[in-house]
């Protein structure tokens, strides 16, 4: 399949203003924008067409310019990243089997979670959407938990059935777990939803037809649309190989992704 990357990048977060120009240390003390690290990560990829970073503002576009990187301009109408995604693949006439939406933020995602999807995806050519998600263990649940505790909104949790079809993604930590009833080797059932999505075009020229829905509002994710309007999401659950997987959600979360980015240079 054709398979193309698209990463949304927006100036504007309401969490975190100017978020993908935000320069973080590497361990050989240069720094690097949290954008480019991300460009640099979706390049690992293997098989994929072609990469460009979407986005409505004029920084972000001359930034990732500068280190190489094509970029498609886009409305600041967009909502989140998918419906950037979708106008970008309109506005540049892009032709492909299969968009990647790669968050802007997530420059520890390991390349193998995207082939993951891309593997499912062409193993079924009815499946419309894909998006990873990954066991947390137990210092990612305490970096949850603690972010909650500190009216932080951290990552994102995903549940789903014995298919692999979500049931739902929440911010808060779901499903709940005692864990003090759980062995210190038993797995930590909660999974960490990646924010990365694999769309044949249809699915993204339908999702910006369709209305923000209440859950979509309520917890600001934007896959809900898709179960909201009684789409199939599939959940691929991948293995992190004990790497660390975080986003930079918060400035809390610059110093731990800067303790670990080596592994993913």
């Amino acid at each position: 399949m054709k398979t193309i990357i698209i990463i949304p990048a927006r100036y504007a977060s309401s969490r975190y203003l100017g978020k993908p120009l935000v320069d973080l240390n590497l361990p050989n003390g240069e720094k690097k924008s949290l954008i480019e690290l991300t460009w640099r990560t979706a390049g690992k990829v293997k098989n994929i067409h072609d990469i460009f970073i979407a986005t409505d503002d004029t920084r972000i576009a001359s930034s990732a310019r500068a280190f190489g990187a094509k970029v498609i301009m886009t409305s600041s109408q967009c909502r989140n990243g998918t419906e950037r995604c979708a106008e970008a693949v309109d506005n540049a006439k892009l032709d492909a089997d299969l968009i990647i939406n790669f968050q802007g933020d997530a420059p520890l995602t390991p390349p193998w979670f995207v082939e993951s999807l891309i593997q499912a995806m062409e193993k079924d050519d009815k499946l419309s959407m894909a998006t990873p998600v990954v066991r947390l263990d137990r210092l990612t649940y305490g970096h949850f938990l603690e972010d909650r505790k500190k009216g932080l909104v951290g990552g994102t949790t995903s549940v789903f059935g014995v298919d692999n079809y979500a049931l739902y993604f929440s911010k808060e930590v779901i499903p709940f777990v005692d864990i003090e009833k759980l062995s210190i080797d038993a797995d930590i059932p909660v999974f960490h939803h990646v924010g990365v999505y694999a769309y044949r075009p249809n699915a993204l020229s339908s999702y910006v037809e369709w209305p923000i829905g209440k859950l979509e509002k309520l917890e600001g994710l934007e896959q809900l649309r898709f179960l909201e309007n009684n789409q199939l999401v599939k959940c691929v659950v991948v293995s992190a190989r004990g790497r660390v997987f975080w986003e930079l959600n918060n400035p809390d979360d610059v110093e731990r992704i800067e303790k670990v980015i080596g592994d993913a240079l």
